[in-house]
C-alpha cells in the first residue's frame, strides 16, 4: 500500500472512532486546543440551523459563516462529518436549495444521515468519498465549505482540482484549515498520528494558497488566527525532533472564486 493510501485508512480509523464516540485526543489535534475550540464552538452555537448532536468539535474555523450563502443554492461540504456545517448551510439555503456532504468514513457518513433524520433535514444528503475524487457531477455546485479537512488530504493539487471541477463558473469556496508558517522535521510530517491531528498534513501559507491559485482560484484569507499549543504537547508531537527555527500553526479561512 503506497504512503497515501496508508495515510487515508489511518485517518479513516480515527474519525470512525469520533464516530463511535470516542474523542480525538488533545494530544493528536492541534484543533482541540482549548482556545480554539471554545472559540469555534461559541461561534457555531450563534448560528441558524446549528445542531449539538452533530458537532464533534473537530472544526478551526467558521467556514459556513464567510460563505455568503444564498437561497437555493447548492452547497457541498468537504469532510463532512457528522453534519455540522451541512444543517447550518441547509438553513441558509432554504427549501429551494440543497447541500451535499461528502466524508472518506462510513461510520461519519451513517452518523450524519442518522442526524439528518433526527432533526428532519429534507434538504440534504450525504455521500461517502474521498475529496480527491469526488462523487459530484462537474458544474453543478455553487458554493464549497470546509473545516479543517483539507489539510489532512494527501494530494492538496487533486482537492484543489477537484473542487475546481465541481464548482459551476464563477463558483466559490470557503475553507477553514490549519496552514504553517515554520518548517516542521521530516519525521513530524510523515507521522500518521499527526496526519489525523492536522499538524503534519499541513503546507505552508503561501504554498496552500498558491495551490488554490494554480487550479484556477482568485484567492484571499478571510480569517487568521494563531493556535497556541502546549509546550507538553508540542513536545509529545516532535518526539524528540528539533526544531531549526519557531514554527507558527496558524488556522486560516480561505476564500476563492472559480474564474469565470
Amino acid at each position: 500500500m503506497d504512503t497515501d493510501e496508508t495515510t487515508k485508512d489511518f485517518i479513516r480509523q480515527r474519525y470512525a472512532s469520533i464516530a463511535a464516540g470516542k474523542p480525538l485526543p488533545v494530544s493528536a489535534s492541534c484543533c482541540a486546543s482549548t482556545e480554539l475550540s471554545s472559540f469555534v464552538e461559541e461561534g457555531y452555537a450563534r448560528m441558524e440551523g446549528y445542531a449539538a448532536e452533530a458537532d464533534l468539535a473537530l472544526g478551526c474555523g467558521l467556514p459556513t459563516a464567510h460563505a455568503g450563502l444564498a437561497a437555493g443554492e447548492t452547497v457541498l461540504d468537504l469532510g463532512s462529518g457528522a453534519g455540522n456545517d451541512v444543517f447550518i448551510a441547509a438553513r441558509a439555503v432554504g427549501p429551494s436549495g440543497r447541500v451535499i456532504g461528502v466524508d472518506m468514513t462510513p461510520e461519519m457518513i451513517a452518523k450524519a444521515k442518522a442526524n439528518a433524520e433526527k432533526l428532519g433535514a429534507k434538504n440534504v444528503e450525504f455521500r461517502l468519498g474521498e475529496i480527491e475524487a469526488l462523487p459530484v457531477e462537474t458544474g453543478t455546485v455553487d458554493a464549497v465549505i470546509s473545516n479543517c479537512v483539507v489539510n489532512l488530504v494527501p494530494n492538496k493539487r487533486k482537492a484543489f482540482s477537484e473542487i475546481h471541477r465541481v464548482l459551476k463558473s464563477g463558483g466559490r469556496f470557503t475553507v477553514s484549515d490549519i496552514v504553517l508558517d515554520g518548517e516542521l522535521p521530516e519525521s513530524v510530517r510523515k507521522s500518521a498520528e499527526l496526519w489525523a491531528g492536522c499538524v503534519s498534513g499541513a503546507l505552508q501559507k503561501e504554498e496552500y494558497l498558491g495551490i488554490a491559485r494554480d487550479a484556477g482560484f482568485e484567492v484571499a484569507v478571510e480569517k487568521e488566527r494563531l493556535i497556541e499549543i502546549p509546550d507538553e504537547i508540542v513536545s509529545a508531537a516532535l518526539a524528540g525532533a528539533t526544531l531549526s527555527a519557531p514554527v507558527r500553526i496558524l488556522s486560516v479561512t480561505v476564500v476563492g472564486r472559480k474564474k469565470a
